[in-house]
């Protein structure tokens, strides 16, 4: 009897994979920078985009699932948190159910990636969908490093969302994550060229 091969995991090219990440932030930004030029009040404008932001994350999930056959557990993750939060804001007229989910679901990677090094799983590559290849020191100190870094924001959120007023949160999290992120993401790139896995020579 003949097996048949798995296929190899299918992944998203970097730019597809960027766009449907960032496609709710800048129409969450958008609406929030243009509402009132379009007739909404202040309390209308903050309401219809968490209620866009909520709408774009459901299709950032279905266009993920339509490509791949399966959602990435960070982008699920972080779907389901939005729903669930944004609804709540929605539902109760209360912004702080959405200014939160930055905290939890950095709070729940972080917590994730740190807990799975103390039972010597590093799940980097699970969380993030990784395409890297590394040994496995390479993963425990990557992890790790991911790990204190999604504490980090969750911890740089709360001080952020309790100190400041509305508009400059949706600033930072628009102008101030996202950087913070991909600038963290470029100062691993020693460490991953140190821990690359060689393939074997055929």
């Amino acid at each position: 009897m003949q097996i048949e091969a798995i296929p190899p995991r299918r992944h998203l090219p970097p730019l597809a994979k960027l766009g449907l990440e960032l496609g709710p932030l800048v129409l969450f930004f958008l609406s929030n920078a243009f509402g009132e030029r379009l007739g909404l009040t202040g309390d209308q404008v903050t309401y219809t985009a968490i209620g866009l932001f909520v709408g774009a994350t459901v299709v950032s999930l279905a266009i993920h699932f339509a490509l791949l056959r399966r959602v990435p557990i960070m982008p699920l993750v972080s779907g389901v948190v939005v729903l669930v939060f944004g609804g709540l804001a929605l539902a109760l007229q209360d912004k702080t159910f959405f200014v939160i989910k930055p905290t939890i679901v950095n709070s729940l990677f972080g917590l994730i990636l740190l807990g799975g090094l103390m039972f010597n799983k590093p799940l980097l590559s699970v969380v993030l969908d990784s395409v890297f290849s590394l040994t496995d020191e390479g993963w425990r100190r990557l992890t790790l490093r991911w790990g204190l870094f999604f504490l980090a924001l969750a911890v740089l959120n709360e001080i952020v969302w309790r100190t400041q007023d509305y508009e400059f949160w949706v600033k930072f999290k628009v102008f101030g994550i996202m950087p913070i992120t991909v600038l963290f993401a470029l100062a691993q790139t020693p460490l991953l060229m140190r821990y690359e896995q060689k393939q074997p020579e055929a």
